[in-house]
């Protein structure tokens, strides 16, 4: 079928099918995804994962030891889980401290509302994460998101979402522990994070 010039997509902009959380789910259990596909759903697109390779993999085995530590027993981590955010979104962070629950998230992945924190690890997928995801989370009221940029070993703490944006985005001193969003008694040492 040829495009005309009435209507309201082109060739070069082909209508596109934006996915629900539910079609996700139900590619996986007939197999059109396969059960060990690295892919999350944002924004109603199915978006590859880039394999993680050794420094990331290890930052983000770090970040577990030190915020489970800390933590305790004041919160879940969720360790490249889904957290799911609204009909057509359900990333998989590095890292996600969710408040506790008794079920462990068993009978549901989190919502928002559920998450204090989250954590992406970049390195080759910085750019995503920093141009894609921060709104996405942002968008979602995601207290505290971490971006541990692995290029130039610095951590970008964003803070208060109000409107779809961050208002504070700030670089904390690795020097001194970092408190834990929503658990003001939980601090956290990552000054060895880029050691």
């Amino acid at each position: 079928m040829l495009y005309s010039e009435s209507m309201s997509h082109t060739a070069e902009d082909p209508p596109r099918h934006r996915y629900t959380v539910a079609d996700y789910h139900r590619m996986a259990e007939v197999g059109i995804l396969a059960s060990n596909a690295r892919v999350e759903l944002i924004d109603g697109e199915i978006i590859d994962m880039a394999p993680p390779g050794s420094l990331h993999a290890g930052t983000v085995n770090a970040l577990v030891r030190w915020l489970a530590r800390a933590a305790g027993d004041q919160a879940v981590l969720l360790v490249q889980n889904p957290v799911s955010l609204s009909q057509h979104s359900e990333p998989q962070p590095d890292l996600a401290v969710a408040r506790p629950r008794v079920d462990f998230y068993k009978t549901g992945h989190p919502r928002p509302e559920d998450v204090l924190l989250i954590v992406e690890v970049a390195d080759t997928s910085l750019r995503f994460d920093r141009d894609i995801k921060v709104d996405l989370y942002a968008g979602h009221a995601i207290a505290e998101l971490w971006l541990v940029d692995l290029r130039v070993k610095h951590l970008v703490r964003y803070r208060e979402p109000l409107q779809g944006a961050y208002q504070r985005v700030d670089h904390p001193d690795l020097g001194n522990p970092i408190e834990v969003p929503g658990l003001p008694s939980v601090r956290v040492d990552l000054s060895a994070l880029f050691a």
